[in-house]
């Protein structure tokens, strides 16, 4: 063993064990947590540095050995290389792994993918950071970059990229700094009333579009605004009649959307009926950097009709990865002390509207199916239930299962298609701080268990789920949430589902289209599992931009010993095609119990909304205009 090793590997374990010693659930303040923080890089500096180093570079090789001055190309090597020398004993594994990425952009053919076998421990940590030089430099992303563009008309053309015969279909095009918008009828987030919904029919009547042509679209899209939610419905007809036209939808969305109640669009509430918008035709290409690819051929057509724009001149990048890493360990076998410190997870898709239209009970999270009890309403649990609902869980850029003292340090999660970061299930003692998430299509940080799947979501999840399906002891800190929400409106900042333990501090959101900071699930006053999680000290300003029913802080079910405290909370967004007025800084939706909300500045007075709530919600201290303001 080198001299010294001994030496780092005793203060790594010290280091460590001290960390345990600390219970942040409820009595430490943030200026204590970074006093600790501060000291625990202090103790493990030495020990890092007596790690064994990997070293990774865009324009290295994989037949390399790893060294800075001969490294790797691909982070598949490096994680294979990492496994190999815990699996023969390595000396370099002794004192912790750290694979260094230098500067550039990682393109991934497919995700990278952490196993058990690739854990640490606690003397032994792996570190998968940018390199001292590369900090804020390195990119993982799933993505090409587009070249060739030529200009047809008002528009610029390229052919997407072939692969196994097929051109590569999108939804989302990245680039000019930021998300390139799909062609569609009034502009990004632009909508109009609709005039009737035929759940008989399965019908929705609107006024009759003036852009010639457009009932022959064949690729023609619906959103439809629907109170807390929003569908993506395929268009299987469009007939005109008089100055309306009547739109019928193609399958399983069409059964989806009308047989569901919850939530339906509305007709003739308190602020006009449900909205929509019809998308992805090249007869709606009217825009600036608006775009539309025709599936036959694959062609790209980006519409602008300055004669200076030349698309060639931007780095404009169509994804074709969903996913970029998957960690994932067994029920009892998981993936364990990994940190994840300065790198970008960047450029991914989201297809699933295009194959199966996307049809949402809340949160982003789609139907499998729904409907409404007509006879005989109500389960042992719930005497008044009139539904029942089947979901699935949202595609994610970076996802985690059944893993332990994970750390996401400083990275970047930029132009994702779906979710960004989900901690899955049977994740327990992680942390996130200090992340940036940016232009992400639905939640940027999602975990716990929402009773996907085979469960349907309104039992109470202990009666039919597994304990493993829940999280616990997450640290959620410093992260700035920004532009989340862009493909999925009814997704959130941070949503939390079956999660016990679990501390969301100090984070910013700024800009999303549903509620901020979403924690519980279930519509239930029974036990759930999930206790002692606190929010406090956030910031959130410009959420509910186009959806209600909702709260910057919304908090679902029976939560024992949980906290609300020293948030700041700016007025709901005046969400212009909201069909009722339920948007509040705190929401405290069906059957919220267990909570402890105290000293949190709402820029609104009494802005808080109640849906059945227990009798152990305790407001404490001030919670409005007159409470401290925390200014980030």
């Amino acid at each position: 063993m080198p001299k010294g090793r001994n030496f780092h590997n005793s203060v790594l374990k010290f280091a460590r064990e001290y960390l345990y010693l600390f219970d942040f659930r409820l009595t430490f303040r943030l200026q204590k947590m970074k006093r600790v923080y501060t000291l625990l890089l202090t103790l493990l500096t030495p020990c890092l540095l007596a790690a064994g180093n990997i070293y990774l570079s865009p324009t290295g090789n994989d037949r390399a050995e790893g060294t800075k001055t001969d490294p790797l190309r691909t982070p598949h090597a490096a994680l294979k290389l990492a496994r190999e020398w815990r699996r023969t004993a390595d000396e370099r594994a002794v004192g912790g792994i750290q694979i260094l990425f230098e500067e550039g952009r990682y393109h991934l053919d497919r995700p990278l993918y952490l196993r058990p076998e690739d854990s640490g421990t606690a003397d032994s940590p792996t570190l998968l950071t940018a390199a001292p030089d590369a900090a804020g430099k390195v990119f993982i992303v799933g993505s090409h970059t587009l070249s060739g563009w030529r200009r047809e008309g008002d528009c610029w053309t390229v052919d997407a990229p072939r692969e196994h015969g097929r051109p590569l279909l999108t939804r989302q095009l990245w680039g000019c700094k930021g998300k390139l918008h799909r062609a569609n009828q009034f502009g990004a987030t632009q909508m109009e009333r609709m005039i009737a919904f035929d759940a008989e029919n399965r019908t929705i009547t609107i006024p009759k579009p003036t852009i010639k042509g457009l009932e022959q679209a064949e690729q023609l899209e619906m959103m439809v605004h629907q109170r807390w939610a929003t569908a993506i419905l395929r268009v299987k007809e469009m007939r005109y009649e008089g100055d309306q036209a009547i739109l019928s939808f193609r399958e399983p969305e069409s059964y989806l959307e009308f047989a569901h109640p919850w939530p339906q669009p509305v007709i003739g509430e308190e602020r006009g009926n449900s909205s929509f918008m019809l998308m992805n035709a090249r007869e709606l290409l009217d825009e600036p950097l608006e775009w539309w690819q025709d599936y036959a051929t694959g062609r790209i057509y980006l519409y602008h009709n300055d004669p200076s724009f030349d698309p060639n001149r931007e780095a404009i990048c169509i994804p074709y990865l969903e996913q970029l890493m998957l960690i994932e360990g067994a029920p009892q076998h998981s993936v364990e002390h990994i940190t994840f410190r300065g790198l970008t997870f960047a450029d991914t898709a989201w297809n699933r509207p295009s194959e199966r239209g996307h049809v949402t009970l809340q949160g982003g999270f789609a139907f499998i199916d729904g409907y409404k009890l007509y006879e005989k309403e109500g389960f042992a649990w719930d005497p008044n239930l009139e539904n029942q609902a089947w979901i699935e869980r949202p595609e994610a850029a970076v996802t985690v299962r059944n893993a332990r003292h994970l750390n996401f340090e400083a990275c970047q999660f930029v132009a994702l298609g779906a979710t960004g970061l989900d901690l899955e299930r049977n994740v327990h003692h992680t942390a996130v701080r200090g992340c940036t998430f940016r232009n992400i299509g639905g939640t940027a940080l999602m975990a716990g268990s929402f009773g996907e799947g085979a469960t349907e979501v309104h039992i109470p999840y202990h009666q039919v789920g597994s304990q493993e399906g829940f999280c616990s002891h997450l640290i959620f800190a410093e992260n700035h949430i920004t532009e989340a929400t862009r493909e999925d409106w009814g997704a959130v900042g941070i949503g939390c589902g079956y999660v016990s333990d679990t501390q969301i501090l100090d984070n910013v959101i700024d800009g999303v289209n549903y509620s901020g900071i979403a924690v519980g699930w279930g519509w239930t006053k029974h036990d759930t599992g999930m206790h002692n999680n606190r929010i406090a000290g956030n910031t959130l300003r410009n959420y509910a931009r186009q959806l209600y029913d909702t709260g910057g802080i919304y908090t679902l079910s029976n939560q024992p010993n949980s906290v609300i405290e020293n948030n700041t909370i700016y007025k709901p967004y005046p969400a212009p095609y909201a069909t009722n007025y339920r948007g509040f800084c705190i929401y405290l939706d069906a059957a919220t119990d267990g909570y402890t909300i105290r000293n949190n500045w709402c820029e609104v007075p009494d802005s808080f909304g109640f849906n059945n709530p227990g009798p152990a919600v305790r407001f404490e201290g001030k919670n409005g205009p007159d409470a401290p303001k925390q200014t980030k």
